[in-house]
Parts: C-alpha cells; structure tokens; sequence
C-alpha cells in the first residue's frame, strides 16, 4: 500500500473549513468535473464524480462532526484516477488561534501507472481540495 498524506494550516475558522471540506455532497460540477451526483444521505452514501466520460464512485465511511473528521473509500473499478483499493481520511483540528490544520491522508495502490505518478495525481486531488477551503474562508 502506498500512503500520501497532505497536511496544510488554514487561516481562519476550524468550523467554517470544516463545513466546507466535509459536504460529501457539496462538489461543483466545472473544471474537469463534468457530472456530480449523491445518493442516500449520511454514512453509506455514495457520490458519483465524473471526470471526462469515466466515473469515480466514492462512498462515506465514517463521519465525526464533533471531531471534525470524515472516512471515504472508492468502491468503482475502471475509473479515471491511477489508483485501486483507495480509502482516505480528512480532519480539520483548531489550532486556538484563528487557524487551523487539514490533515488529509490516503491509501491506496497504484493502478495502470507508476506509483510516483499515482502519488502525484493524489497529492494534486488534496492540495487542491484544501485550496478550495482556504479560498472559501478567505484564509
């Protein structure tokens, strides 16, 4: 198994980033999102984000508002992303002083592709996810 884990600081709300990062449900279609849809609520749904004609089906394993952490794990075959048997964690913990730090890790193996570039493609899906909720909260 190969382990990728970001871990950035946020400036500004630990809840406001929290809100942000944890909506399952809350992708917007754009970029190279073309289709976005859930189904179920709470843990045990899925979300289907498609990426170029190929799907990636993601469904929610754990969810802990209070701890501000959430689980989720790919449970498609074929789709777009270099990796299999993929599970990942995220969690937002307040640092006391108007930031905060998103951990985000994941496991997987690599799929189709060298594992350096499955990394890559990864460590990009993370960077890019905390860089939504950075730009969200102005931090």
């Amino acid at each position: 198994m190969t382990n990728v884990t970001v871990q950035e600081t946020i400036k500004g709300p630990a809840a406001a980033v929290w809100a942000r990062l944890s909506d399952f449900a809350g992708i917007e279609v754009g970029g190279p999102i073309t289709a976005f849809e859930t189904e179920g609520e709470g843990v045990g749904m899925t979300r289907t984000i498609t990426l170029g004609g190929a799907d990636i089906v993601e469904r929610l394993d754990a969810f802990d508002a209070d701890a501000m952490t959430f689980a989720y794990s790919i449970i498609n075959d074929g789709g777009p992303l270099p990796v299999k048997n993929y599970s990942a964690k995220v969690q937002v913990a307040d640092q006391g002083d108007g930031t905060c730090q998103v951990t985000w890790s994941g496991d997987f193996e690599p799929n189709g592709a060298p594992e350096a570039q499955a990394v890559q493609v990864v460590e990009g899906i993370y960077k890019g996810g905390i860089a939504g909720a950075r730009k969200a909260v102005g931090g």
